[in-house]
């Protein structure tokens, strides 16, 4: 059983930068390819970006495409991501996510695939 911690969230003006980081623990993080979600109030929770356990693919939504950078450590067993010139609308609950499977490049698109949710971490953009 894995369990996910997020941490990193806070309140941000408008342009600002934060790192977020998913530490996991109870097993081997290396197994997994990982994600981090989002959820603003009234809104679907909506896959940011994406990772596969061996690092060497990731995926980005539009909207954050060229801000984000989604990266691992698997010694550290920690996820990472760096959010740059954030706006209002980034505004959100980010989840952090993992998906076990024994494909290394193998990155998960679908939230229904996710096997292991951390709590949330609060990301609050405004001036």
């Amino acid at each position: 059983q894995v369990q996910l911690a997020e941490s990193g969230g806070a309140l941000v003006q408008p342009g600002g930068s934060l790192r977020l980081s998913c530490v996991a623990s109870g097993g081997t993080f290396s197994a997994y390819a990982a994600g981090w979600f989002r959820q603003a109030p009234g809104k679907e929770r909506e896959l940011v970006a994406a990772i596969s356990w061996s690092g060497d693919n990731t995926y980005y939504a539009d909207s954050v495409k060229g801000r984000f950078t989604i990266s691992r450590d698997n010694a550290k067993n920690t996820v990472y991501l760096q959010m740059n010139s954030l706006k209002p609308e980034d505004t959100a609950v980010y989840y952090c996510a993992a998906d076990f499977t024994f494909l290394p490049s193998k990155v998960t698109m679908s939230k229904d695939e996710y096997d292991y949710w951390g709590q949330g971490t609060q990301v609050t953009v405004s001036s």
